[in-house]
């Protein structure tokens, strides 16, 4: 394998991304985490936010929707739910999803359902935020 760590994105419309890099950072369930070459194997589950590639000093960032991550030795494979350049994040879209979270916490019940609606809430705009700082630089 060539000098540095080989990633894969991969979602189900397309193989997003296929390159030897110099590091990734993977927004991962409990916290953003960074792999580099020769990282000890670990799989975690992902949360939505923004995953950058750097290679050789210049940082690519994509967006992912949830999925898995995969270090082995062979590298680094991220299964998403959803994945995109950043270029194509479509910040419509989650302020509509955010509108749509708070109408249902608004409309929840039971305090299971208050609960639940409110961390959906919370997620998005965390995301929102995370987007918000891409135009300033990403930041972790």
């Amino acid at each position: 394998m060539a000098e540095g760590l080989k990633i894969e994105i991969v979602s189900p419309e397309r193989l997003v991304l296929s390159e030897v890099v110099t590091s990734v950072t993977v927004p991962g369930t409990e916290g953003y985490f960074t792999v580099m070459d020769d990282h000890a194997p670990f799989m975690t589950t992902l949360r939505p936010g923004f995953i950058t590639v750097n290679q050789n000093g210049q940082d690519s960032i994509f967006f992912v929707k949830g999925g898995f991550a995969d270090v082995s030795p062979d590298g680094l494979t991220i299964l998403a739910e959803r994945s995109v350049p950043v270029a194509e994040f479509d910040h419509a879209d989650l302020a509509a999803q955010i509108k749509a979270a708070e109408a249902e916490l608004a409309a929840a019940a039971t305090p299971e359902d208050k609960s639940y609606a409110q961390e959906v809430v919370s997620a998005l705009l965390n995301l929102a935020i995370e987007a918000g700082q891409l135009n300033q630089g990403h930041v972790h």
